[in-house]
C-alpha cells in the first residue's frame, strides 16, 4: 500500500527542515516526505520551482498534502499545483493548518494508510476556528 506524501513549505529553510526532521523522528520512513524553504539567494521566501521539486520528491499515487506557513507559501504552492496540471493536480491538497503540528499529525495519519481526505481532515482539525 502507498501512503499519502507530505510536503512542507516554509519561508524559512530552517523551519521547513526542522519540521521535516520532527516528522521523520515521529513517523519514520513509511511516509513520502519532502520540504523546501527560502528563496534562491538563501533568504526568506518560497519558490514555485522548489515546491514542484518537493512535490515530485514526495509524490505518491495516494496523493500529497502540502503544509504551508504563510500566504506567499500558499500562493506559490497553488501555482506549483497548477503547473503540475491534471491528472496529478487532483491528488494534491494544500492544508490550512499550523505547519509543524499539521505536518506531524498529517504524517502520523498517513503512516497508518489513511486516505488523502483523512490526512487533510486531520491537519485541518488543528486550524484555528
Amino acid at each position: 500500500m502507498t501512503n499519502v506524501g507530505i510536503v512542507i513549505v516554509s519561508h524559512s529553510p530552517k523551519v521547513a527542515e526542522g519540521t521535516a526532521d520532527m516528522v521523520r523522528q515521529m513517523v519514520g520512513e513509511e511516509v513520502p516526505l519532502a520540504w523546501c524553504g527560502g528563496n534562491a539567494e538563501g533568504g526568506l521566501g518560497t519558490s514555485v520551482e522548489a515546491i514542484i521539486g518537493a512535490i515530485e520528491c514526495a509524490w505518491s499515487d495516494a496523493g500529497v498534502a502540502i503544509l504551508v506557513d504563510l500566504g506567499g507559501a500558499e500562493t506559490n504552492s497553488e501555482m506549483a499545483v497548477e503547473m503540475i496540471g491534471e491528472p496529478r493536480a487532483r491528488k494534491i491538497v494544500i492544508c490550512n493548518a499550523p505547519i509543524v503540528e499539521g505536518a506531524v499529525m498529517a504524517a502520523a495519519e498517513a503512516s497508518g494508510g489513511a486516505s488523502l481526505r483523512e490526512v487533510v481532515a486531520t491537519a485541518h482539525e488543528l486550524a484555528p476556528a
